[in-house]
């Protein structure tokens, strides 16, 4: 392996060493390797110790850079922020903090005002301390336009658009691989991605950068263009392409690498594939080493080092590299995909808890069709402008669309297709240093010291405990199931009560797509299957949760009119003996010190009803002084019955769950004057076609003080408290709802 790329694994041990909170250790053990080093005079190891020392200083320097620039905003009360998606009352999406040498990323629970992404904006509001993607997170934020959306902003949002009026409703999966843009990928479609081991092929990587570049090339040649001209045309190409994106770190390494090689063959200089990898992943270090902890820039720099540590393999075992025809063709490709699938395990295993067993072979099937998707879908973006040429390529893409999306189906539904996994932060750590080792296997002319490393580091992570502890807090976890809800509660004891299980399609339910394995990944007992109402959105994944799970009860409020899916839910609970129960204004349980107290519905009063939403079951959860309030999918009419049966005191909450996807039919303002939430939870698919969540409940429940967080805008979120504080948990994001109040004098808003 070329030096150069042997540094550059030192300097990103170096930085992932001081983030996993190892660099004191690190820096230790490097000042001995030099001191050593420099006795024997190995100056190699004596500069790649020292390389592995500035990882660590230079991660620290970012961090305690960012912790200032943190407190720094903290402690104002207004701040300059560029949107990064658009911006209305109730949402919630993320913007850049522009403030003198600070660029942190900030969230916003917009309360007022509103603009488009790319726009800058003036934000004042309730800072509160975050962690994860975010340095802070602004609750009740009032937005005042500041400045338009640059040109790249606007270059890209026009794209956008364009892609949206091409393919209309089936743009989700042209968006993400074009445009980097996942907003419209349904929890489905992820899924299936992630269980298929394709989940990559969602993220803009080299991937899609090296099939546009080659486009690019094909299309200069056709027009007879030399071919190193070609090959700078296209360089030159991809990397506006990449600047169109965002410049994201994968697309950017990927970028910088086809600059490289055309550069070296336009000089026609020899170059080593590993030393263009070491150099095209160093470039988006350039603005800051801690980018090297992202998953999409992992995923990137480690599939590649899989491919060329695959390709070695192949050269040197001759019997593969003398396997001529198709035959030799598919076995190294199945060398190669099952290498990357590999290398790329414990990332997938840590972001996504699951590992995929099919990986190998769907990525070998589906390699040929994103060859030819992905330019067809580039050239009707580039076409666009022309609109009968670009709706010719979007029709010509279509029918790939349908059979990509439709491999990844097939490949995900088959037996044992993926497993769930919950590794530890040292469970991780062992299996990242198996990658490496296997990797440098591959590579090294002795491969034995390597591979007892591997060995090591394997039994390590399989040795370790699995299961983290549990943490003494009640937890809410509103799980992302699209337009659908399913709402599960983890007791201080780990174990589980599970409020509703998403929707039904034809072939799947979210049951088992999503809860399940959610709930399995991080264990525990589920003691109770509450269902709101009978509406297929709600019980379309009981089914599968029951017969699964076994819950020791089944409550349910008994409205007499369900669908397919409720009769199979109570033909399974029947069949596996689970005690089934009615739900009764004034019944409670007790679980774990968790104390559900159900509202609603009355039998007397719901018997008459038209539709099940308002017989919804209605229940306040209390821990401590902290109440919670489930409301199903009940309208107008249970509102007023539930203010009228039992008054507004025991309506307030501190949570609460926003009836039916925050359909205008409820959330009345009486009903929230009673309520006064601090936190509103609003589980709706992206995209629905209901129209799902009314802008103006948004903006009412924004106006009553009440941040405002949304599945289809966050995924899954959770909400954990000890009985008395608030912490809450979405798009990688971690932030306390309790802060102490701030100086109202400071500013962060650029001069």
């Amino acid at each position: 392996m070329p030096l150069v790329a042997t540094a550059y694994l030192a300097l990103v041990g170096g930085v992932l060493a001081e983030m996993a909170g190892l660099g004191r250790i690190l820096l230790i053990v490097a000042m001995a390797l030099a001191a050593v080093s420099m006795v024997r005079r190995a100056r190699v190891l004596a500069a790649l110790a020292a390389l592995a020392a500035a990882g660590v200083l230079f991660a620290r320097a970012e961090s305690t850079s960012a912790s200032d620039c943190r407190s720094a905003a903290l402690a104002a009360t207004r701040w300059t922020v560029r949107l990064t998606a658009d911006a209305r009352p109730g949402s919630s999406l993320r913007g850049r903090l522009i403030a003198g040498d600070c660029a942190l990323m900030v969230g916003l629970s917009v309360k007022q005002g509103a603009g488009e992404s790319g726009a800058l904006v003036d934000v004042r509001g309730r800072p509160l301390p975050a962690e994860g993607g975010v340095a802070l997170r602004i609750a009740g934020a009032e937005l005042r336009r500041k400045g338009e959306p640059g040109w790249l902003d606007r270059s890209r949002r026009n794209a956008r658009d364009r892609v949206r009026e091409l393919f209309g409703d089936d743009h989700a999966l042209p968006s993400a691989l074009l445009l980097a843009d996942t907003e419209g990928l349904t929890p489905e479609i992820r899924q299936r991605f992630a269980d298929a081991g394709l989940i990559h092929v969602l993220a803009i990587s080299g991937l899609h950068i090296g099939l546009v570049a080659g486009a690019l090339e094909l299309l200069a040649r056709a027009f007879r263009v030399p071919r190193r001209a070609a090959a700078t045309v296209a360089a030159i190409g991809a990397l506006a392409y990449v600047g169109l994106l965002g410049f994201p770190p994968a697309a950017l390494r990927a970028g910088s690498m086809l600059a490289a090689v055309a550069l070296a063959r336009l000089r026609q200089r020899p170059t080593s594939a590993w030393a263009v990898l070491a150099a095209g992943a160093s470039i988006p270090l350039l603005s800051g080493v801690l980018i090297a902890a992202s998953l999409g820039y992992q995923l990137s720099v480690v599939g590649v080092a899989a491919l060329l540590a695959a390709s070695a393999l192949c050269r040197r075992w001759r019997r593969l590299a003398d396997i001529r025809g198709w035959r030799g063709s598919l076995v190294r490709a199945m060398l190669a995909s099952t290498a990357a699938t590999a290398a790329s395990a414990p990332i997938v295993a840590w972001h996504f808890g699951r590992l995929s067993l099919v990986g190998p072979l769907a990525n070998i099937v589906v390699s040929p069709v994103i060859a030819f998707l992905q330019p067809l879908l580039f050239l009707a973006l580039v076409l666009s402008p022309v609109k009968p040429a670009a709706a010719f390529a979007a029709d010509a893409a279509q029918p790939v669309l349908r059979l990509f999306d439709g491999l990844a189906a097939a490949a995900a539904a088959l037996p044992g297709a993926s497993i769930p996994v919950a590794p530890t932060l040292a469970g991780a750590i062992c299996l990242g240093l198996a990658l490496a080792a296997l990797l440098a296997a591959c590579v090294a002319t002795f491969p034995g010291r390597a591979l007892t490393v591997a060995a090591t580091a394997l039994c390590l992570a399989v040795w370790l405990p699995i299961t983290p502890l549990n943490s003494g807090d009640l937890e809410i976890h509103m799980l992302d199931v699209g337009q659908g809800d399913a709402l599960a509660l983890r007791t201080p004891a780990g174990r589980w009560l599970l409020v509703d299980a998403g929707r039904v399609w034809q072939g799947g339910d979210a049951g088992r797509r999503t809860v399940l394995p959610y709930l399995r990944r991080r264990g525990g007992q589920l003691v109770s299957f509450i269902l709101s109402h009978p509406h297929a959105d709600h019980v379309g994944g009981a089914a599968t949760v029951l017969g699964t799970m076994r819950p020791v009860e089944f409550r349910d409020a008994g409205y007499p009119a369900g669908g397919a899916a409720y009769v199979q839910a109570l033909a399974v609970s029947a069949e596996k003996r689970i005690r089934w129960q009615r739900v009764h204004p004034g019944d409670s349980m007790v679980v774990d010190g968790v104390i559900v107290r159900f509202l609603a519905p009355d039998s007397a009063w719901a018997a008459g009803l038209p539709d099940a939403n308002s017989a919804s079951t209605v229940a306040v959860v209390r821990y401590g002084e902290v109440r919670i309030l489930l409301t199903g999918d009940a309208e107008a009419a249970e509102e007023e019955w539930l203010l009228a049966s039992h008054g507004e005191e025991a309506l307030r909450a501190d949570v609460l769950k926003v009836a039916h996807h925050g359909s205008r039919t409820s959330t009345t303002p009486a009903f929230l004057h009673a309520v006064s939430p601090r936190l509103a939870l609003v589980s709706v698919g992206s995209g629905n076609l209901y129209g799902h969540p009314d802008q103006d409940v948004m903006a009412r429940l924004a106006n009553a003080g009440a941040m405002v967080l949304r599945t289809d805008q966050l995924g899954t979120v959770v909400v954990r408290t000890d009985g008395y504080h608030i912490h809450v948990e979405a798009a990688d994001d971690r932030w306390a709802l309790d802060v102490p109040s701030v100086p109202p004098s400071t500013s962060l808003s650029k001069p």
